[in-house]
């Protein structure tokens, strides 16, 4: 599932949002160093990241733009990569607009996770959140829709998940709220998705149960 094989024309047309994302970190990760850098607080702060601060709110709005942000090439080249490779198939599973949903969505509640949980003032930015949530549904549809999930695939989710928390854990100044943050609303969605399918195709099922076939006279 994993194996990205396409050409870059290919990966363009089958997986237009995810190609569409890495665009957008690019295209600010640019606007960002031109300006000034993106390892700069009050750049970051002007391009919309998040931030925890002593008698400062953060604006609504900073919860989804922070999303696009990076801190430097290596935080943009690392979440890039996994969305290039991980994301991908999750947008053909859902549909482009549910994904795209589902992405933003995830990082929104990784962005709230983090600033309920830091005591100390910080700045973060980052696709961390929301790629933790795509992370979340391919765990939690290896686990409850064994179907559309092979063996492999689900042991390569299962490493990549514990080697993310670790690696968050061991890593300074990775922010570890907003990867369990997205990661637990990854999985509500998918719970919350799978069941909206499960039901849409029973009532599906009992309407065509329901059609009676009338011979032609």
């Amino acid at each position: 599932m994993f194996a990205r094989r396409e050409s870059l024309k290919q990966y363009i047309r089958l997986y237009p949002v995810t190609a569409s994302l890495i665009v957008i970190h690019l295209l600010m990760m640019a606007a960002m160093e031109w300006y000034g850098s993106s390892k700069d607080n009050e750049t970051l702060l002007r391009f919309g990241a998040m931030f925890g601060l002593p008698g400062f709110q953060p604006e609504p709005w900073r919860y989804v733009s922070s999303i696009f942000l990076h801190i430097g090439f290596e935080h943009l080249l690392f979440n890039s990569f996994a969305l290039y490779v991980f994301a991908a198939p999750l947008e053909r599973m859902l549909g482009a607009w549910r994904y795209l949903l589902f992405y933003v969505a995830c990082g929104i509640a990784g962005n709230l996770a983090s600033a309920w949980l830091h005591r100390d003032p910080y700045i973060g930015a980052g696709a961390s959140g929301a790629i933790y949530g795509v992370y979340a549904a391919y765990l939690y549809l290896s686990v409850f829709r064994k179907d559309l999930i092979d063996y492999q695939t689900k042991q390569t989710i299962r490493t990549i998940v514990i080697i993310g928390f670790v690696y968050s854990l061991l890593i300074p100044n990775v922010d570890i709220y907003a990867h369990a943050g997205g990661f637990v609303g990854g999985l509500a969605l998918a719970g919350i998705i799978t069941l909206f399918v499960r039901r849409r195709q029973r009532s599906d099922t009992a309407g065509n149960a329901g059609i009676a076939s009338v011979p032609d006279e």
